[in-house]
C-alpha cells in the first residue's frame, strides 16, 4: 500500500529536524565550559543514551561470547584431531622401537631404509624404499620388518630400491615350520577380504599335516632368504584336493600397506631365528 504523499514529506522534515536539533545540541555541548560539560554528558549517558549505550554493551558481549566459542570449537576439533591419529602413532612408534630391537639383535649387515611408497590394498605389490646401491643393497637382497619377511629387493638405483612384496603373484620362498618339521613353497595366495592378503603353503607331503597356529619361516634353501625369518601362522588347510601334497592357508606376519621402514640384509646370513621376536597379528 503506497502511503500519501504528504505523510512522505512529513516524515522526511521530522527527520531533518531531529537531524538539525542533535546538531544544535552537539555544538552547544562542545561550547559548554568544562565545568559544565562533563556533568552534561553524564546526564546523557543516563538518560537519552542509556539505550542506546545498552544496545551497544550487549553487542560487545555478544561479539566476545562468539570468540571465545570460536576458539573454543578450534580447540575441540584439535583434540579430536589428535585422539583420531593418536592410535596410529601409538602403532607407529611401536613397530619403530621393535625395528630398533631387530637392529641391536642384528648388529650389521643391514641397512635400514623410509618406505617412499606404500603399498594399497588394491595394489598391494611392490614398494619403493630410501637405500639403493650407495649404501650397499643389491638385488635379491632380504626386505625385513620386526615382525618377518616384507619381500625382496627386485632393482636397486643409487639412492632408492624396489622391493618385490610377498604379495607379487611371481613371489615364492621356500618355507618350513618354525620346528622343521614341515617344509613347502610358500606364494601368495589371494585375498580373505577386501584388503587382507593371504599367503599358501604348498608342496607339503599328504602324508604330513600341519596344525593351525603353526609359525612359518624361510628355510633357508634356495640361497636368497636367510633361515628362520617369520613368513605368517598356519590358519587352516585349503579345499583344494591333491593326492601328492596339501596345502595350507597362511596368515601373514607383516602387511604392506601397514609398514613405514624396514631394514634391507645387505651380508650373507645363515640362520635368523633368534633375531625375530614372535610377530604379533598385523592390521591392514
Amino acid at each position: 500500500m503506497v502511503s500519501p504523499l504528504g505523510a512522505d514529506r512529513y516524515s522526511s522534515r521530522a527527520d531533518t529536524l531531529v537531524f538539525l536539533a542533535c546538531v544544535a545540541l552537539s555544538l552547544a555541548a562542545m561550547s559548554l565550559p568544562t565545568a559544565w560539560r562533563e556533568p552534561f554528558a553524564r546526564v546523557l549517558r543516563q538518560t537519552v543514551l542509556a539505550p542506546l549505550l545498552a544496545l551497544q554493551q550487549q553487542s560487545e558481549l555478544l561479539r566476545t561470547s562468539r570468540a571465545r566459542f570460536q576458539r573454543m570449537e578450534a580447540q575441540r576439533d584439535s583434540a579430536m584431531l589428535a585422539a583420531t591419529f593418536l592410535p596410529e602413532l601409538r602403532t607407529e612408534n611401536a613397530r619403530l622401537r621393535n625395528l630398533l630391537g631387530l637392529g641391536s639383535r642384528l648388529g650389521s649387515g643391514y641397512v635400514a631404509a623410509e618406505v617412499l611408497h606404500q603399498a594399497e590394498p588394491t595394489s598391494a605389490l611392490t614398494l619403493i624404499v630410501s637405500a639403493g646401491r650407495q649404501q650397499g643393497v643389491r638385488p635379491f637382497a632380504p626386505v625385513v620388518s620386526a615382525e618377518g619377511l616384507v619381500g625382496v629387493v627386485s632393482a636397486a638405483d643409487a639412492h632408492t630400491s624396489t622391493v618385490v612384496t610377498w604379495a607379487h603373484p611371481e613371489f615364492r620362498a621356500s618355507a618350513m615350520g618354525a620346528d622343521a618339521s614341515v617344509f613347502g613353497i610358500v606364494q601368495p595366495g589371494g585375498a580373505e577380504s577386501p584388503g587382507v592378503w593371504l599367503l599358501e603353503l604348498r608342496g607339503v607331503p599328504y602324508r604330513q599335516t600341519v596344525a593351525p597356529g603353526t609359525m612359518i619361516v624361510t628355510s633357508g634353501l634356495g640361497g636368497v632368504l636367510p633361515r628362520g625369518i617369520p613368513i605368517g601362522t598356519v590358519t587352516a588347510e585349503t579345499a583344494e584336493a591333491s593326492p601328492w601334497e596339501r596345502r595350507y592357508v597362511v596368515r601373514p606376519a607383516v602387511h604392506p600397506a601397514a609398514i613405514s621402514h624396514v631394514m634391507i640384509l645387505v651380508t650373507s646370513r645363515e640362520d635368523l631365528r633368534g633375531a625375530f621376536t614372535a610377530p604379533a597379528e598385523s592390521t591392514p
